[in-house]
């Protein structure tokens, strides 16, 4: 998504490589960090397998916090593994995709480049 945007913005503002990307990761900076956080902090009650008693809460006002639990089991290393992923993809998507996308561009380019020089030395 954030290639498709930094080329939208290039075609449509007629702006350099370097300015678009940037401009590109500024705005959905906020978009893909928040999804990434509300989701990791979401998953972190279950990662560490706090439980709260729900109709104790309601009943009596006390909800009886504890750690630990059947469902640790299972949900602790799943929870564990989407939440470490999650980190992990939002890195590399904010920070090496922008970056592996310009020197790719910029090679694009160079070639482009050379391949037409090469083709008017050939013609001659």
């Amino acid at each position: 998504l954030i290639v498709e945007f930094i080329d939208l913005i290039r075609k449509e503002q007629r702006i350099p490589l370097l300015e678009a990307i940037v401009q590109a990761g500024k705005i959905r900076l906020a978009p893909v960090f928040l999804t990434a956080a509300s989701t990791v902090l979401g998953l972190v009650p279950l990662a560490l397998g706090l439980n709260i008693d729900f109709p104790g809460l309601f009943a009596r006002f006390e909800p009886h916090l504890y750690l630990g639990g059947d469902q640790v089991a299972f949900f602790g290393p799943l929870s564990w593994t989407i939440i470490f992923g999650l980190t992990f993809s939002t890195l590399i998507t904010l920070i090496l995709l922008p970056a592996m996308y310009y020197v790719a561009e910029r090679n694009s380019i160079r070639r482009r480049w050379f391949l037409r020089r090469l083709s008017r030395v050939a013609y001659r």
